[in-house]
């Protein structure tokens, strides 16, 4: 992931960690209104249950759910409408290309604000298994146990 000392986390989304092998990250900007700009440097975005396409040699993020601004009345959006991602030509062309010929899924990491802009980080992702995702937990477990010891160890 590409971020700065100068960006602020705002949606994170640990689910596609757990589901997933990311091989590669991106960093894409995204198409916003005004309002939904505001919302999202209120922290109020979601990207748990969001997915990206490439139509046309575009790409989108469908279900990524950024709340109505509360002052923005007849100028808010749709909260879960299909917006555009902003990559380079051949960005696209290679994710396209992973996508189509090699079995890969695009999945979107985080959202954060780089240097005032609203920013996507997505992943090229390979889906795992059931037993990679109990293998995930039983190394989560064993870092949770070893952290707990080394803290008893102190006292």
């Amino acid at each position: 992931m590409a971020q700065t000392k100068a960006s602020k986390l705002v949606a994170n989304n640990k689910k596609a960690y757990f589901d997933y092998f990311i091989e590669d990250t991106y960093e894409a900007g995204i198409s916003l209104v005004g309002t939904e700009v505001k919302s999202v440097r209120m922290g109020k975005c979601s990207i748990k249950e969001s997915f990206i396409q490439i139509q046309d040699g575009e790409v989108f993020v469908y279900g990524m759910h950024i709340s109505p601004y509360e002052k923005g009345n007849i100028f808010n959006k749709d909260p879960l409408r299909t917006r555009k991602l902003l990559l380079h030509r051949h960005e696209i062309n290679k994710l396209r290309n992973s996508v189509a010929h090699q079995g890969y899924t695009i999945v979107p990491l985080t959202v954060y604000l780089k240097e005032g802009l609203v920013k996507v980080s997505i992943g090229l992702a390979k889906g795992k298994k059931l037993y990679d995702k109990r293998e995930t937990i039983a190394k989560k477990d064993q870092k949770r146990e070893q952290e707990k010891e080394f803290k008893t160890s102190f006292r």
